[in-house]
């Protein structure tokens, strides 16, 4: 469901409609790798690399879809695309931002659990 056809839904619950837009396994990757820089697509591929190139592609286009992500093509040979974040898509960097964090502060949990396991 993209973002215009949710908004038909006046009863959805706003948690559900963001785990829609950025829920699954790369999505969020995704968009991190966005809040740095421009990527072109085999940039993503390497700083990815266990996304393969079909679910790469489809998480784009899905965000895309959404407009969460712009998609800049250049009409040079060979082809070149670029992605960024959309204005829409920078409203979501807070969230972002906030999972990055927690995921570092999970991780100094993790290592204080297993110093005190250890002592």
């Amino acid at each position: 469901m993209n973002t215009v056809e949710h908004a038909k839904h006046p009863y959805a619950c706003p948690v559900n409609t963001t785990l829609e837009l950025i829920g699954g396994k790369w999505k969020v990757v995704i968009l991190y790798q966005l809040t740095i820089k421009t990527q072109r697509f085999n940039e993503l591929r390497r700083l990815i690399p266990d996304v393969t190139q079909r679910m790469l592609t489809l998480q784009l286009r899905e965000m895309e879809h959404d407009g969460l992500i712009h998609r800049e093509v250049y009409p040079v040979v060979p082809p070149k695309v670029e992605y960024s974040l959309s204005e829409f898509g920078r409203t979501l960097l807070p969230v972002v931002q906030s999972m990055h964090d927690w995921g570092v502060s999970y991780e100094q949990e993790c290592q204080r659990i297993l110093a005190n396991r250890k002592a």
